[in-house]
């Protein structure tokens, strides 16, 4: 089988995940809860012959190709068809806890490159964007439905796009002609939308208009600070929870998130007395997020933007701890 996804951070997710000279290194079991083409379990259950794994993801087609990769691990390895939110927030009974649970937010090359369903505006594709395609709006939804201001506000919202308004006039203004179906179509529109100078710049214009619409149809900023809470929760203490993330909006939650376990006191200002336990929930691991070497951005380009921060988990958190984090 062709391995079209390289995992990004792999030594370093390998070093600040590793089971070895903890408390559980004779037996763990971590958590991939973004599976892909499974290409961090196969390094890990590789490397930590003590590693048993179960990998979560929302996208069928792909977790095929993923058990097809990693049969050869027998059963040490386990899979959830799912969305991660809901895997956390309703722990399988038969499942002893994690040790170490991995996030990596990125959606994989082959989602852009082989799945044909318009995440890419490099090819000629229809626009749907759902890893999970039997539910919720696709992409070609919201460009066809929504209302000119709500389509600027998710572009803007979600893909930090300044044009965001020009953008989505044009598309309303196409859309008068027929349904926008394709993502070439939908490149060529936000591409005459605007100014010349900044078609030329570092990123295709469409970049992210494309990002903002695959956001909101897997809604993978909504479902992230429950699932970040509700893993953590899961994880038994003396346990670490590593998140990659690939831009700003993301990794503001889980910075944020973050923060707060590592707090002596979450509890708002209007609380008299504090109910949080007053303790931190966490150690941080990663003061500063880690980033991919100069080499790995050469030799694996998507990983230029990716960033992993860990944590060692002390003891459970409460819901005081998602004050102040992006959607809550």
């Amino acid at each position: 089988m062709e391995i079209v996804h390289t995992p990004v951070l792999l030594n370093e997710c390998l070093e600040y995940l590793s089971p070895l000279g903890e408390s559980y290194e004779n037996h763990a079991l971590m958590i991939d809860s973004t599976l892909g083409e499974g290409g961090h379990s196969y390094n890990f259950l590789s490397k930590y012959k003590n590693l048993s794994i179960i990998g979560l993801d929302a996208d069928s087609v792909i977790q095929a190709r993923a058990k097809e990769r990693l049969a050869e691990f027998g059963e040490r390895m386990h899979f959830y068809n799912g969305w991660f939110n809901d895997f956390y927030a309703n722990y399988p009974e038969e499942y002893e806890r994690p040790n170490l649970i991995l996030f990596d937010l990125g959606i994989s090359v082959f989602h852009y490159e082989r799945s044909a369903r318009g995440f890419s505006f490099r090819y000629d594709e229809q626009l749907d964007m759902r890893l999970n395609e039997n539910a919720g709006k696709s992409a070609g939804d919201l460009v066809n439905e929504l209302p000119e201001e709500k389509l600027a506000d998710l572009i803007y919202l979600y893909g930090e796009e300044k044009y965001s308004r020009r953008i989505a006039r044009a598309i309303v203004e196409a859309r008068q002609g027929g349904r926008i179906e394709a993502s070439k179509a939908l490149a060529d529109i936000i591409w005459n939308a605007v100014p010349s100078n900044y078609r030329y710049g570092n990123i295709h214009p469409a970049t992210r208009t494309f990002q903002a619409l695959r956001i909101a149809v897997n809604s993978e900023l909504k479902r992230l600070p429950e699932a970040l809470h509700s893993a953590f929760n899961d994880l038994l203490p003396g346990g670490k929870m590593g998140v990659i993330t690939f831009h700003s909006l993301e990794d503001r939650i889980v910075k944020n998130y973050f923060r707060n376990l590592g707090k002596q006191c979450v509890c708002p200002p209007e609380v008299a007395m504090c109910r949080c336990g007053g303790t931190p929930c966490a150690e941080i691991l990663t003061r500063k997020p880690v980033c991919p070497t100069e080499e790995e951005i050469k030799n694996n380009s998507p990983s230029r933007s990716a960033k992993l921060r860990v944590v060692r988990k002390i003891k459970d958190a409460t819901e005081y701890h998602l004050d102040g984090v992006i959607g809550y």
